[in-house]
């Protein structure tokens, strides 16, 4: 099977001899297409809506091309589909069609979902798509059912997270090519994994876009991120710029056959038009790939919009399957490591967070919040815990420390397993973040490779952004934090696969790999499809308490948890009947020892309303 996706961006081969080429350059007075081993550039024919296009039978596959705007500058297609010598160098021409799919890859059920999060650059020691495809048996062995890759469009430089990427449709060369992206993606549905993809649609990166150049109209006016211009959803011409990251989403859901996209800092999308444009981004996924296979959208959005988590009538689907749950995570945090600073100012009683967070998903839903000085959230009433997915790590969380600790390095073990058991069999999609199954040692910092202008500037930034905290007051301590553009500081993100050699870490993955299997046996299968779940809570003192949940077919799971580091006794009108399905420590009557964490399941939900 061949696909690809066709749009009225970049270079499209046609079918007959020849390629189309398409800009938007509506403040050019003249566009020509250069073609690398041409003597003289080709003139394009510019519109009166500001498209210039020309088809030419001199380029074809793997051709090398730019644009000349205005005869003085040359600048590579912003939808180009590969960029074999970086940001600067001329885009590729490529064929779409030329990889053969040999799967008949349908997707998984969101209820299937347990996600694995990695950073494709220091996932291995290859750093490569190539590489990444090597260990898939061993995520499928862990019990993952879902990988996640950060962003891997064509970023600046050698190494980035991903978040600074200027060609939206274009994989990174460092990582491969696109015929190897496209392996990796079918290798996964080989083995029955989806495969998720993160993209940022919220700005460009500052090194390497040139649209300001000849379409600005691609930035608002009127709105700005904290990472420069926002891009303009709602203003004059926006209907292109919607256009193009519509064509993005289509992108790589039909050429690359993704699962699912995860949708960057989405409050950072400003857009006052009607509709929204994630709104018209997600119905435009739902009627075209979504309608014959199984496709997930999921948002990251510090504002706990759960408009976008509701179904819609009369289709009666969600817009986006699920959001990034932030505050489940600083709950967990706040318990763990006791730290109060920073957002975590927001969760003065974790555990009531933690609670709040696992039967009803966010812990703030329209209450004020100190950190941002207003109200964040909107009420989750009537949406399922299943549009919640749940972590204890991620990149945004250990690499947005200064020295890129990770949880191991800030709590004990017993605090981390625990708070890892609770993440791992709770009803809500968990998340692994790479290396946390063995409890990797090695950090996980923040890096980029801005060059000598920017750079310097982004490693002092990053200084100040701390200095707020206590411990980076003093301008010697603030001097320590890594530099993101030193290559020492990717090096020592890089995951050391030798660790598993250690019986520590050994050992710390095979514990995850049984809450994982257990999730598989035991919880997924009772999820159902109805996805709404009723759940309640019981808190006795500061650190125990249990949560219920109602599944589908008469079934209740049950977690009885003691998150302190001092012992408890659970109170006698507290049950903790049904089949034991995992348990940090044996069974003790209603005596919990320190960071006890119990999940039971029983099959009489007349149980549900036993509770005073």
């Amino acid at each position: 099977m061949r696909s690809g996706h066709r749009m009225p961006f970049g270079a499209e081969l046609l079918q007959g001899e020849g390629v189309r080429f398409q800009l938007w350059a509506p403040s050019a007075k003249r566009v020509d297409l250069f073609l690398e081993r041409e003597a003289e550039p080709i003139p394009m024919k510019i519109d009166s809506g500001g498209w210039g296009c020309v088809v030419t039978d001199h380029a074809r596959s793997g051709s090398r091309y730019r644009y000349l705007i205005d005869g003085r500058q040359l600048v590579p297609d912003p939808a180009s589909r590969f960029q074999p010598e970086d940001i600067q160098g001329p885009s590729e021409v490529i064929d779409p069609e030329s990889f053969e799919w040999t799967d008949e890859w349908r997707g998984l059920p969101w209820e299937a979902m347990a996600f694995y999060e990695l950073h494709v650059g220091t996932f291995t020691p290859e750093g490569t798509f190539r590489g990444a495809e090597k260990k898939l048996d061993y995520l499928v062995d862990l019990g993952i059912t879902a990988i996640e890759l950060m962003p891997v469009a064509d970023f600046p430089g050698r190494w980035n997270w991903g978040y600074d990427g200027v060609f939206p449709f274009a994989p990174d060369s460092r990582y491969g090519r696109p015929e190897d992206l496209k392996a990796l993606v079918q290798a996964c549905h080989a083995r029955g994994l989806a495969v998720f993809l993160d993209v940022v649609y919220n700005h460009f990166g500052p090194d390497g876009n040139y649209l300001w150049m000849y379409a600005p109209q691609f930035f608002s006016q009127r709105h700005r991120t904290p990472w420069g211009d926002a891009i303009n959803f709602d203003g004059p011409r926006s209907e292109v710029v919607r256009a193009f990251f519509r064509e993005n989403t289509l992108f790589w859901l039909e050429e690359y056959h993704f699962d699912g996209l995860r949708l960057d800092a989405v409050h950072a999308i400003f857009d006052d038009s009607s509709p929204h444009i994630l709104e018209e981004i997600a119905a435009a996924v739902h009627a075209g790939p979504g309608a014959s296979r199984l496709i997930h959208l999921v948002l990251e959005n510090d504002g706990n919009e759960a408009h976008y988590l509701r179904a819609r009538q009369p289709e009666g689907r969600r817009l986006y399957a699920a959001q990034w749950n932030d505050d489940i995570h600083h709950a967990l945090h706040a318990i763990v490591t006791r730290e109060r600073e920073g957002y975590y100012i927001d969760y003065p009683d974790p555990v009531e967070n933690l609670i709040r967070c696992l039967t009803e998903g966010f812990a703030y839903q329209g209450e004020h919040s100190a950190y941002r000085g207003r109200p964040r959230g909107e009420p989750t009433n009537g949406i399922p815990l299943a549009a919640f997915v749940s972590f204890l790590q991620n990149h945004d969380q250990i690499g947005n420390r200064a020295f890129g600790e990770r949880l191991t390095a800030l709590a004990t073990d017993d605090a981390v397993r625990a708070a890892t058991a609770v993440i791992l069999l709770a009803p809500s999609p968990p998340m692994l973040f790479m290396g946390q199954e063995w409890s990797a040692s090695e950090p996980f910092l923040f890096f980029s490779d801005l060059g000598p202008d920017l750079g310097p500037k982004v490693a002092e930034g990053r200084r100040e952004e701390f200095a707020r905290f206590s411990a980076f007051r003093d301008p010697a301590r603030r001097v320590m934090i890594p530099d993101p553009q030193d290559e020492a500081t990717v090096r020592r993100s890089k995951l050391r696969w030798d660790a598993l050699d250690q019986p520590q870490h050994r050992s710390f993955r095979e514990w995850t790999r049984g809450l994982l299997r257990q999730r598989q046996r035991e919880i997924a299968p009772r999820l159902g499809r109805s996805e709404m779940i009723h759940a309640r809570a019981a808190r006795h003192g500061e650190s125990t308490f249990i949560v219920e949940w109602g599944l589908p077919r008469k079934a209740t799971l049950r977690l009885v948890a003691n998150l302190g580091p001092a012992p408890s006794v659970l109170p006698s009108h507290l049950e903790t009947r049904g089949h034991c399905v995992f348990s940090t420590a044996p069974e003790n009557g209603r005596a919990l020892s320190p960071w006890h964490v119990a999940y039971y399941l029983d099959f009489n939900q007349e149980h549900m309303a036993e509770w005073s």
